[in-house]
Parts: structure tokens; C-alpha cells; sequence
């Protein structure tokens, strides 16, 4: 692949997601009710009761067998880290959207 090629392949992805944002799109388009009510369920259920609860005693169960040594710490720290990212990820993507301007 020659320089040239990679060059406009690169200029071509930058300038088509520039035209993307560009777009003003109200609302939701139309046949799109069914898909946004599925992301809406699979939301409530990441983030709801059930999910809060399995979280909480996944991580009581994975600081148990760290600390009896049972688990590598890298690991159960993964584990665990995962769930805060999981649960913070509205606080995260509003922090990220507000340092973006």
C-alpha cells in the first residue's frame, strides 16, 4: 500500500465522520420504537436492582477468596474494577462530554 493510498483512505474516514456529526437529527427515526425500547430494557436491566444485586455479592465473594487466596489479586481486582465502570458509566460519559466542550 503505497503512501498516497493510506494518505486519502485517512482523509476519506476523517471527512466522511465529519459529514456524520454534521447532521441534525430530530428525534428518533421513524421504525426505530422497538429498538430503542430493547436498549432501554437491556439498561434497566444492566443497571437495575437485580444486576445491583448479583454485582454486590459477586464482589463479596471474589474480596472472600482473595483474601483466603484463592484468587490471583490481579485478577479479582479486574473484577471488581469492571463493576464500577459498569455502574459509573453514566457519571463517566458525563464527565468525558463536559471536558469535550
Amino acid at each position: 500500500m503505497t503512501i498516497f493510498s493510506r494518505l486519502f483512505a485517512g482523509m476519506a474516514l476523517f471527512f466522511s465522520s465529519t459529514a456524520a456529526f454534521a447532521q441534525q437529527v430530530g428525534g428518533d427515526p421513524q421504525g426505530s420504537g422497538p429498538v430503542v425500547s430493547a436498549l432501554a430494557w437491556l439498561q434497566g436491566t444492566l443497571l437495575g436492582t437485580v444486576a445491583t444485586t448479583i454485582a454486590v455479592m459477586a464482589v463479596a465473594a471474589i474480596g472472600f477468596m482473595m483474601l483466603t487466596g484463592r484468587m490471583n489479586w490481579r485478577f479479582g481486582a479486574t473484577v471488581i474494577v469492571g463493576v464500577f465502570i459498569l455502574f459509573g458509566a453514566t457519571t463517566i460519559v458525563a464527565g468525558i462530554q463536559s471536558a469535550a466542550g
